[in-house]
């Protein structure tokens, strides 16, 4: 996906590679409005908790290394008031993918929809409580709390780790059941080789690193396990002179897309209710010498005059849609305690 937007903020991240200024970065799922500030200047109504960075006291500092995010003292969380979207309307969404499949069009189509809340959710008070690997808060506008790296580099070494396959860990014998899956197996696969030759785009020598291993997310309620996968590959020397040639041929992420990209993101448009927006973008940092981003899943948005938590999976010819009706709702948590 090419857009204007998209080669203005390329070639931004190129020029402020080469004068080695650190930036801030997020770029919204369609490449239609994505914005970049130098890591000293991000407005005070962005506050972001990831990896690398963290300006949640306002001093914008860059972290020393990838330590996990320092933890915040919790406000109160009110249970969020859930009414998903119809299931005929799934259905009718859900058949179009399939359709997609079905002639051989792609072969997964990550699809999404946004789950009504009811009430005002506190933005900034979920942004605060949350625990996960990245967190973002674009005030009164939408919180995140995501699990999923998007590319993170080391030295010469990109790295990215896609997340496909998520079951409740209290379902019996849960993590046997979630890798044995044929289904879910496929749609594994199915990610890495999209990453796999994304990589091989930016970098060389790509290889698995570690294949569908299991991360634990506890949400107020319940615990999840989350199937994920890491790939790498060897960057250039001089690539920090050029970030942008390495990020934004990247996107969108192929976790939250499909496989191949191109149709997949056709089908997307004609089967979703609306546009995505800043849902399954992703945001990061470039310090310099590193950089560090997320996927901006798990995902609360305040439009004109509603909320809704938008969440999703990945539709493979061998899906269930009741399965994969309840894996939507099953995502509409905040990640706290």
């Amino acid at each position: 996906m090419v857009t204007a937007e998209a080669i203005k903020i390329r070639k931004v991240m190129n020029e402020m590679g080469r004068e080695k200024r650190p930036f801030f970065f997020i770029v919204d799922f369609e490449m239609e409005k994505p914005v970049i500030w130098p890591l000293d200047a991000i407005p005070s109504y962005i506050v972001a908790d990831m990896p690398l960075f963290s300006n949640i006291e306002g001093e914008g500092a860059v972290r020393q290394g990838l330590a996990a995010p320092r933890e915040a003292a919790p406000r109160e969380v009110k249970s969020l008031e859930v009414t998903p979207v119809a299931w005929e309307k799934y259905l009718e969404a859900y058949n179009k993918v399939l359709a997609g499949l079905n002639r051989g069009n792609s072969y997964l189509v990550n699809l999404t929809f946004p789950t009504s809340l009811g009430g005002r959710p506190d933005l900034q008070a979920i942004f605060y409580a949350s625990r996960a690997r990245y967190r973002l808060l674009w005030h009164d506008r939408f919180v995140l709390f995501s699990p999923e790296i998007f590319i993170r580099t080391e030295g010469n070494t990109i790295s990215s780790f896609p997340m496909k396959g998520t079951i409740d860990a209290s379902v019996p014998d849960a993590q046997r059941k979630i890798l044995e899956d044929r289904k879910e197996e496929a749609e594994h696969n199915t990610i890495v080789d999209l990453i796999r030759n994304d990589l091989s785009m930016v970098g060389e020598d790509v290889y698995v690193k570690r294949y569908r291993y299991i991360d634990k997310i506890r949400t107020s309620d319940r615990e999840l396990l989350q199937v994920s996968s890491e790939i790498s590959a060897r960057l250039p020397d001089d690539w920090r002179e050029h970030p942008g040639d390495i990020i934004m041929p990247l996107l969108p992420a192929g976790s939250v897309s499909g496989a191949p990209k191109k149709e997949t993101l056709r089908i997307i448009g004609e089967s979703e209710m609306a546009s995505r927006g800043w849902f399954t973008g992703v945001f990061g940092v470039f310090d310099g010498e590193r950089i560090d981003s997320g996927v901006m899943i798990r995902y609360i948005e305040h439009n004109e005059h509603s909320y809704v938590y938008r969440s999703g999976g990945g539709i493979t010819a061998l899906s269930d849609p009741h399965k994969e009706y309840s894996e939507l709702i099953s995502k509409v948590y905040v990640p706290v305690g």
